[in-house]
């Protein structure tokens, strides 16, 4: 929408009126549903809940939740002010993860040097200050290629893994988005071509390695970029896939949702993961997205916006 379009069209509203957000920029149930679902399969994956083995994709929509939303906080900072402040970014990053985070980390290495053998405890504190720099899922993959540590007991810190790719995503992206707006300015096709280039780059790596080391396909950042990448360009793309029919966006949410649930259900440690594999439940929560960008009435938000989804 050109500048004097928006200046003729602001004229004609009275003063005081608020032009309502479009729905994608509005808060999502259905977004903090499929974190619910998400947290879940994980959980019930690690607790060994029999027939959810592959509760671990849980992970999986996380990237691609997380690559949505922080590129639309993103996108709308540089819509409305033509700019992106990297501090800014990197603060409000720091302070939702820091407190939580470092307690994590303290009460977790206080616990290992009091109840566990001493003999771990100098790798679990090497993870402590590998997770602390969000480089923890590098140390992972290395260590689980090391022969001699094939039957060692995970870390306790592992969890942090995720994170760590996600930060490391987020160390990359925004900066990214900042040169190609000084460069090409509201421009979106630079950074759609550029960001499919990376998913389909990830994607192959992530193919190609889940078969020939699979702890570093799993724990590395370069063969999960795509993921995120995915969530990336729903987000770019948010604004038009909100003019989906109505009828073909909630059908496109209960199929990814089914995509997900199915993954979880049919997968288990014995499937190479990521890999192509990973394209099941990637593509199911891209689908939710998407069709939730249109507020379809009929669509999986009537399941993941109830109240038990939104409690966890």
């Amino acid at each position: 929408m050109s500048v004097i379009h928006d200046t003729q069209t602001t004229a004609l509203r009275p003063e005081n009126e608020v032009r309502p957000a479009p729905p994608h920029l509005r808060f999502r149930p259905d977004i903090e549903g499929m974190r619910a679902v998400a947290v879940t399969l994980v959980v019930l994956s690690h607790a060994g809940i029999a027939g959810l083995a592959g509760g671990y994709v849980g992970v999986d929509v996380f990237f691609v939740i997380s690559g949505f939303l922080i590129t639309t906080l993103l996108l709308k900072e540089l819509t409305r002010t033509g700019r992106i402040s990297l501090a800014t970014f990197y603060a409000r990053r720091a302070t939702r993860l820091l407190p939580a985070s470092t307690v994590v980390l303290l009460v977790t290495v206080v616990g290992s040097w009091l109840w566990l053998p001493a003999t771990r405890f100098s790798s679990i504190a090497s993870d402590a200050i590998y997770a602390t720099f969000y480089g923890i899922n590098w140390r992972l993959a290395h260590e689980g290629v090391q022969y001699m540590n094939a039957d060692a007991a995970p870390s306790p810190l592992q969890h942090f893994w995720s994170l760590a790719v996600e930060e490391q995503f987020y160390l990359v992206w925004p900066l990214l988005l900042l040169i190609f707006a000084l460069v090409w300015g509201k421009r979106r096709t630079p950074v759609v071509v550029t960001l499919c280039l990376i998913v389909v780059a990830s994607l192959i790596t992530s193919v190609l390695v889940t078969g020939s080391s699979a702890p570093w396909a799993y724990f590395g950042a370069h063969t999960r970029a795509w993921e995120l990448g995915i969530g990336a360009l729903v987000a770019i793309g948010a604004s038009r896939l909100g003019g989906l029919p109505r009828p073909l966006a909630a059908g496109l949410t209960w199929a990814g949702l089914a995509a997900v649930v199915t993954s979880a259900l049919m997968y288990d440690e014995a499937t190479p993961f990521p890999g192509s594999a990973a394209a099941l439940p990637v593509l199911g929560a891209a689908a939710i997205i998407a069709g939730g960008c249109a507020a379809p009435r009929g669509g999986a938000v009537a399941l993941l916006g109830t109240w038990p989804f939104q409690q966890i």
